[in-house]
């Protein structure tokens, strides 16, 4: 399949000892794909270098996709639009927001332009800025809410035979594979990438905003679209789904989630998101306090990125105390 180089690949897979120690594991290893090298990194540019180079195949002058304010998807988005020399418009849930900060920050700094979507839903406004700019002499390329479609989830099945030769190289032999589950195109590739590399893991996602039936036919849905594009038949490849953390609700932080921050940077100097890899590794110590996950298994750990979003968290603003 056609692909953009944006990624600095291969991410390197890290032994955690401390972090390990510190949640109750005997042996923890974390896929970083926070160090993927495009604007702070993340699992965005995987599923960027399959969808712009389809924009690029389509003659697209212009990425348009949403997300919220501060969405990592969105980011990366307006920083892959410069490197493919084009332009890039966002949609953003919910109403405007004066604040400029966080990942938002660097939208701007990318010279991506937005619009918020109200109460309307934002696919919906997007479809209908699509329109506008057609109807304009542009030619933009619509891109889904965290890239997760088909196309996009093919950049984590190659992650899949990035992980199989490095863990192979080792002689690793994981129990489960975890990463956090927003829009499920890095689960989904994960899932698919897995079962054709033959890797003896069970695929884990967090979910971090819906029920487990949801996510569940999400990831079903899009490895079948995956498959369409590579033109396999489609395995039987289901993750298994935390849904037991997403606590408030989506951007909602848990106490399992302040504490995975916190334990992640302290133990090995790694800096978690607030809203995706916290919530995911606060599930991986919830499964862990609650007996599910041994002290004994191995467990591969990915990392996907969006530390910019700690800068527009007020929450997490506190004054150390200093005895």
């Amino acid at each position: 399949m056609p692909r953009f180089e944006l990624a600095m690949l291969p991410t390197p897979l890290q032994e955690a000892p401390r972090l390990a120690k510190a949640i109750g594991l005997d042996r923890l290893l974390i896929k970083r794909d926070d160090n993927t090298g495009l604007a702070f990194g993340g699992n965005k540019a995987r599923k960027l270098e399959y969808l712009v180079a389809d924009a690029m195949r389509q003659g697209a002058d212009m990425l348009l996709t949403l997300g919220a304010p501060q969405s990592n998807h969105c980011r990366m988005t307006a920083a892959a639009a410069r490197v493919a020399g084009m332009e890039c418009e966002l949609v953003l849930n919910g109403r405007p927001i004066d604040e400029v900060q966080g990942n938002m920050l660097l939208d701007r700094l990318f010279g991506a332009q937005w619009i918020f979507a109200g109460d309307r839903k934002s696919s919906e406004v997007m479809a209908e800025r699509a329109d506008h700019l057609r109807a304009d002499g542009h030619r933009p390329y619509v891109i889904p809410g965290g890239g997760s479609n088909g196309l996009g989830a093919l950049g984590y099945v190659g992650c899949a035979f990035e992980l199989a030769q490095q863990l192979d190289e080792r002689s690793e032999h994981p129990r489960y594979i975890v990463c956090a589950g927003g829009s499920c195109g890095t689960l989904s590739g994960l899932t698919l990438g897995v079962a054709l590399a033959g890797l003896d893991a069970q695929v884990v996602g967090v979910s971090i905003s819906r029920s487990v039936p949801d996510r569940v036919a999400r990831v079903r849905e899009i490895v079948i679209d995956s498959c369409e594009h590579l033109d396999i038949a489609t395995p039987i490849a289901t993750p298994e789904i935390w849904g037991d953390y997403i606590g408030p609700g989506y951007g909602m932080q848990t106490e399992l989630s302040e504490r995975a921050l916190t334990t992640v940077a302290m133990a090995e100097g790694i800096v978690l998101d607030p809203v995706y890899t916290a919530k995911a590794f606060g599930g991986l110590i919830g499964e862990i306090q609650a007996g599910r996950v041994k002290r004994s298994d191995l467990v591969v750990f990915v990392h996907t990125g969006g530390t910019p979003a700690l800068f527009a968290d007020p929450s997490l603003y506190w004054h150390p105390d200093p005895t």
